[in-house]
């Protein structure tokens, strides 16, 4: 249902004053009723909304959203935002708009990068990318190996599953110990020992 012009210009004064009485005589209604007419609109289910979607979007407009913030830091990274400065002397002051210090600046291209990171920025991040790719191709053959074995078939074990389950060390330290078993069974069977 939507509020009366009455109805609205009671919400709007509700929310600035935050008194159902003063709300009630801003928005028209008489001294004699202004009291009553006050707390049944806020009785209503309809006007009771309306308060409160006005309090949440002067809510969220009081809080800076990140875009605003990444707007904010690029024009001091720039120099395009002014701060005021108090100048003096021994007989005056004055104040003077001024771009910021070249200090604040690079603080500024610091939070910035933070939010944007390349390889050529962090090195880091490079290596990071790459163990995310290793652990998202583990983790898609643990499931298909779970889920659909009868697509992997039998396909010869080469120690990946062990290492998915975290025995890595193990599978190829097993490997190593395997492979100079056999080296020793060959020796013996040139006659080599």
């Amino acid at each position: 249902m939507k509020l009366t012009a009455k109805q609205q210009k009671f919400v709007t004064a509700y929310v600035e004053l935050g008194n159902a009485t003063q709300a009630a005589l801003e928005a028209g209604y008489s001294k004699k009723t202004a009291y009553q007419s006050g707390a049944e609109n806020l009785r209503k289910p309809q006007i009771k909304l309306a308060v409160d979607e006005l309090m949440k979007k002067l809510e969220d407009d009081k809080i800076m959203k990140a875009d605003e913030a990444m707007k904010l830091l690029t024009r001091i990274a720039r120099g395009e935002e002014k701060e005021t400065v108090v100048v003096s002397g021994p007989d005056y002051f004055d104040t003077v708009k001024k771009e910021a210090n070249i200090r604040t600046r690079i603080g500024a291209i610091k939070e910035i990068l933070k939010r944007y990171p390349t390889a050529e920025a962090d090195p880091l991040f490079e290596a990071q990318v790459r163990k995310a790719k290793i652990e998202a191709d583990l983790l898609e053959r643990q499931a298909k190996l779970i889920l659909h074995p009868e697509e992997v078939g039998d396909q010869d074990d080469d120690g990946f599953i062990d290492a998915i389950d975290h025995n890595l060390a193990n599978v190829w330290e097993g490997e190593d110990k395997q492979d100079a078993a056999d080296d020793q069974s060959s020796a013996e069977a040139n006659g080599d020992v």
